[in-house]
């Protein structure tokens, strides 16, 4: 028999692979961290552009060679009249000089730095130098895009309407999802796949029928279309919450039974405060669904202006005033402040765990 002899590093090729295994670590690390960096810019590139637009004078969009970010051109005030300012190439380098007479082949400047020592003459075209600009916000395009677009009115009727039909979809959700996680009964697995096949069908085969019935029941022009039928449950809705009172052990429920409880106050007193985390989840994606929802609003409310959200609002503004994407931008903004201050608020109860206090399940 032979046996194995075990190979043994010497003490330079122990030293080198001690060397590449923190270097491989590094790399791997550092290829990740840069995929992640590109991953997240494509994503927020976007809405940079955005906010960056909306603080930009308005301009400034027009401006050959202006800056990406929202700027000012700067201008000098000589003998009580105001000169804008130029980089101005010279033997010393660029120079901010303020254009007090513009010329064809040559023109006068001034020094902003040291007006005292009097205009200075410069050949060359002045319509080939870049204008200079100065870091700035302009906050005038948020005050022009509220008033346009009538945002208090378009706020309110956007907030109703999400608002309402987050409480109905959220409401029937949980008592669905109740019934499909917690009673047994006939049919329930066969009612709860019939329930999940309506996610497959698209919206714009029923968009037909379901305006004809809305139309005969005089709900067109009004909210109702957009709230009643969020109150006969979701399937995504329902889908979330059974899953995650599944995970609620039974013996909560049994415990709550021994001492008198009934199925509502099982629901009431057991399984809504183990869910809160998934709820609040389904009623921030309904919430924020209902807040973007374009097309509905747009179909029921189109004869009804005065009720239109800031979704149907910000569409209809944005073809009057393409030509001005800075108030475009603005009211943007506008629109999305509260979704964000209402995530920002509300992302501690995705972090919360359920804890089931002296029940191991």
């Amino acid at each position: 028999m032979t046996s194995a002899v075990t190979p043994r590093l010497l003490p330079r090729d122990a030293a080198a692979s001690a060397v590449r295994r923190p270097f491989r670590r590094f790399l791997a690390i550092a290829g990740f961290t840069l995929f992640a960096t590109m991953v997240v810019s494509a994503f927020l590139m976007p809405l940079l552009y955005m906010t960056s637009t909306a603080f930009k004078d308005p301009n400034q969009t027009s401006t050959p060679g202006a800056p990406l970010y929202p700027a000012t051109p700067d201008t000098f005030t000589f003998q009580g009249e105001e000169y804008p300012v130029y980089q101005v190439p010279t033997d010393d380098g660029l120079m901010a000089w303020a254009l007090i007479e513009p010329h064809r082949e040559d023109s006068v400047f001034i020094d902003p730095a040291d007006p005292d020592a009097g205009p200075i003459t410069w050949v060359g075209r002045w319509r080939t130098l870049e204008q200079n600009w100065t870091f700035g916000l302009d906050t005038g395009n948020f005050a022009r895009a509220w008033e346009i677009l009538d945002f208090p009115r378009m706020f309110f009727n956007t907030f109703a309407i999400a608002a309402l039909s987050t409480i109905g979809a959220v409401a029937s959700a949980v008592l669905v999802a109740y019934g499909f996680s917690r009673f047994r009964f006939p049919g329930r697995n066969g009612l709860f796949l019939l329930m999940l096949a309506t996610i497959i069908l698209p919206f714009q085969v029923t968009l037909i029928p379901t305006y004809a019935v809305f139309f005969a029941l005089g709900w067109v022009g009004t909210w109702l279309p957009l709230i009643i039928p969020h109150f006969f449950a979701n399937a995504y809705n329902v889908f979330l919450l059974r899953q995650y009172f599944l995970t609620i052990p039974r013996d909560l429920d049994e415990a709550a039974m021994i001492d008198g409880a009934g199925p509502f106050r099982i629901l009431r007193s057991v399984i809504i405060p183990q869910a809160i985390p998934g709820i609040v989840a389904v009623s921030l994606f309904h919430f924020f669904w209902a807040w973007n929802e374009y097309f509905l609003p747009l179909v029921y409310l189109q004869s009804a202006p005065d009720l239109q959200p800031l979704s149907v609002g910000l569409g209809r503004f944005n073809a009057l005033y393409s030509a001005e994407p800075t108030v475009v931008q603005a009211a943007a903004l506008l629109a999305m402040a509260l979704p964000v201050i209402v995530f920002f608020f509300a992302q501690r109860a995705f972090m919360r765990g359920v804890v089931f206090g002296g029940v191991e399940k």
